[in-house]
């Protein structure tokens, strides 16, 4: 640890220890982990509206990443790579039905696929 880190935890011992952090706003309560402070305002009322439908921002980003790897695979011209890939692909495929799969849906139907289509296809 350097000098300036010491110092701040010798501070941050002693206020505890003089009892300075007992009557803090909030304190004994529980945590509200559901808020969205870090997220853009520009983005609060997406991230809102997909969450009150189920999605996490796992499943979210799982989905870019697939989107990737896919867009990566149709153009790699190097077979070996190209393998890798798929072998990825197929890691996040696990791991993204297994988070549907949690939640019950069936991602296998041919309703599910259409309607993924349709999606894809109005955000691309």
């Amino acid at each position: 640890m350097d000098f300036s880190t010491l110092i701040a935890e010798q501070r941050i011992k002693k206020a505890y220890e003089d009892g300075e952090f007992s009557n803090l706003p909030g304190f004994g309560k529980p945590m509200n982990l559901d808020d969205d402070k870090g997220i853009p305002d520009e983005l609060k009322m997406a991230h809102r509206i997909m969450k009150n439908a189920g999605f996490s921002m796992e499943e979210t980003t799982l989905r870019k990443e697939l989107v990737q790897i896919e867009d990566l695979i149709r153009i790699c011209e190097d077979e070996a790579e190209k393998e890798e890939l798929r072998k990825s692909l197929n890691e996040k495929m696990v791991k993204f039905n297994s988070l549907l799969s949690k939640k019950r849906i069936n991602t296998n139907s041919s309703i599910f696929k259409n309607y993924e289509q349709k999606i894809e296809k109005k955000l691309l």
